[in-house]
């Protein structure tokens, strides 16, 4: 494992194939439609809002249809980021020996058929959003401009080493905000949660970087494909996501310990997630470098099932004694006993 910034030089590269004719699919696939699964991040928030949010509505067909409205809106607005995130991203892509292949790199496509489809997606998405409610809109508008910081110059933020995995993350947070929003307009998620969605995602996305730094193998290489690389190795990619996730191990835990001590018992399984996750990193062209696969990762979904469980476990018993937890009383020895009747 190497332990120093790789250099800038790089490998001299090849000279690119000739691109076959561009089809309609190739258009359909740089919105990549089958990344939508990603915005189910949005029913957290949704959760969260109704259990905390004591005027929530309970019209249980209304916020299932609002929700479904929810997530194509999301879908929309992140389709569009990833229109003109392919676009850009074209001349780096072909260093990568994946995503090499994507249609932007191989196909002819018109510039002009590409900034028509990032407009359309663009603006269904947000007219979406707005007909949600002004919050929910503004939440859509919010993730439109990160994509925009993310990919266009002169911000290219995925360009600059920890600041692209931290702004990129920054979607999740704002993925659980609109969940909120969906169902709560005259409050915001408690900051903890906040910023502890912010710091999974952070975790979710430098552990990508760190799977795809391995699978490269090439520093050099790695640095022409996407910049941020240049200033990263292995040790500090995985160093960096176990911050990531200690810092949101802390918030989400002083969000549970806080409003229901009971979903204490969730904490086992959500550091087994991010061990678990670790791993998968370390797999040979891993699916951490294509969080849409991770359905296949059949121990990361049993632990993700008993994180469910363990939630709704923790809703529905009451534990008095875990006040042992939250009090800021010295318990003298002798009564300890009587802390469990």
């Amino acid at each position: 494992m190497d332990t120093t910034p790789s250099s800038p030089a790089s490998p001299s590269p090849a000279s690119p194939a000739p691109r076959r004719h561009a089809r309609a699919r190739d258009y359909l696939r740089i919105a990549r439609p089958d990344h939508w699964i990603k915005n189910l991040f949005i029913l957290p928030g949704v959760l969260a809002a109704l259990l905390l949010v004591d005027d929530a509505p309970r019209d249980w067909p209304a916020i299932a249809a609002k929700v479904l409205l929810a997530f194509v809106a999301t879908s929309l607005v992140a389709s569009a980021n990833y229109v003109i995130n392919e676009w850009l991203d074209a001349k780096f892509d072909r260093f990568h020996p994946k995503k090499k292949n994507r249609p932007v790199v191989v196909a002819d496509l018109r510039a002009g058929w590409v900034y028509a489809e990032y407009a359309l997606l663009a603006v269904a998405g947000l007219a979406c959003s707005f007909a949600i409610n002004p919050l929910f809109g503004a939440m859509g508008a919010w993730l439109f401009v990160m994509g925009i910081l993310y990919n266009v110059e002169p911000f290219r933020t995925k360009d600059v080493p920890y600041l692209d995995v931290l702004s990129e993350s920054v979607n999740n947070m704002i993925r659980l905000l609109m969940g909120w929003f969906t169902v709560a307009h005259d409050t915001i998620p408690p900051c903890s949660l906040i910023f502890g969605y912010w710091m999974c995602g952070a975790f979710l996305m430098g552990m990508k970087r760190f799977a795809e730094y391995r699978m490269i193998g090439d520093p050099a290489r790695a640095g022409l494909y996407r910049k941020s690389f240049r200033g990263y190795t292995e040790n500090m990619l995985a160093a960096s996501s176990v911050c990531y996730a200690l810092a949101a191990t802390f918030l989400i835990g002083i969000f549970l310990v806080k409003y229901r001590v009971e979903l204490v018992f969730s904490m086992p399984f959500l550091i087994g997630l991010f061990g678990k996750y670790t791993a998968i990193a370390w797999h040979e062209d891993s699916s951490a470098q294509k969080p849409e696969k991770l359905f296949r990762e059949r121990t990361l979904m049993l632990l993700s099932a008993a994180f469910f469980l363990s939630l709704i476990f923790g809703l529905v018993q009451d534990m008095p004694w875990l006040e042992i937890f939250t009090s800021d009383t010295l318990y003298p020895i002798r009564a300890i006993p009587s802390l469990f009747h």
